[in-house]
């Protein structure tokens, strides 16, 4: 029985954001478990180039497709797509997202509207577009990508952390609408990764800073984030629902 828990052969999941960092190795975690996943974003060359990695020894179906999550209705059709493409969504990964830093008195209208469409709308969209599918076949896997900061803070964050606290509070009563279903859902909350992101605006002192907030004393390893997104797709998890999983070596614990 314990080989089978983690086993996701037959299912399909549905990766946002699956090009590059946390998503793309949540995708290959999928993939190496037997899954078939197609994976989003808005770069067709990344698109393209990871997902020739994530088919290389695997038997799974990897496809791709270029979606501005932004865009409500390129959300829509992304949902329709992955249907047309594999008939079903068994496991949905809203990944995608973007932060831009602004203090609490210079945000920008236009800046907030856009992390609120990202970070949260286009999750609840996709979601509401497939989870109708999921609920006839009474199984399915529902997994918002939040953050630390959905449960701590940090200045000029008010969008991002306010998105990300949003995607908790939607967690747990879409859990309650979709648990008769046998449908689970769930935030993964990471805290510091070394992503492409960080690894470019940072500068090595401001690595170690975050690096010491850890009890761990280092960033995560995007892989790290395969474990816990595969315990949350798969029969292991089958009995968590409306929770948060935080993943952030321990970043919260530290009160000073």
């Amino acid at each position: 029985m314990v080989s089978t828990l983690f086993d996701l052969t037959g299912r399909v999941a549905l990766v946002t954001g699956g090009s590059k960092g946390l998503g793309k190795s949540m995708a290959r975690g999928f993939a190496e478990a037997g899954a078939d996943v197609l994976i989003s974003s808005r770069h067709e060359d990344e698109l393209r180039q990871t997902a020739g990695e994530l088919a290389s020894g695997v038997s799974s179906r990897i496809e791709w497709a270029v979606t501005d999550m932004v865009n409500r209705g390129a959300v829509d059709a992304l949902a329709e797509l992955a249907l047309q493409r594999f008939g079903r969504v068994d496991i949905l990964v809203n990944n995608a997202g973007s932060n831009v830093p602004q203090s609490a008195e210079s945000i920008v209208d236009e800046d907030w509207d856009r992390i609120i469409e990202l970070n949260l709308s286009s999750c609840m969209r996709l979601t509401r577009a497939l989870v109708s599918q999921m609920k006839k076949r009474r199984w399915g896997r529902v997994i918002h990508i939040s953050s630390v900061l959905g449960l701590g803070g940090k200045e000029q964050r008010s969008a991002y952390c306010a998105t990300k606290s949003a995607l908790l509070g939607i967690t747990r009563a879409s859990a309650l609408d979709l648990g008769p279903f046998n449908i689970t859902v769930n935030c993964i909350a990471p805290g510091p990764f070394l992503t492409d992101l960080p690894g470019r605006v940072l500068s090595q002192e401001q690595k170690q800073v975050f690096a010491e907030t850890t009890a761990l004393g280092r960033w995560g390893n995007p892989d790290e984030l395969i474990g816990p997104a595969l315990l949350l797709a798969s029969e292991a998890g089958s009995y968590i629902t409306g929770t948060a999983l935080l993943v952030d070596g321990g970043a919260l614990s530290r009160v000073f």
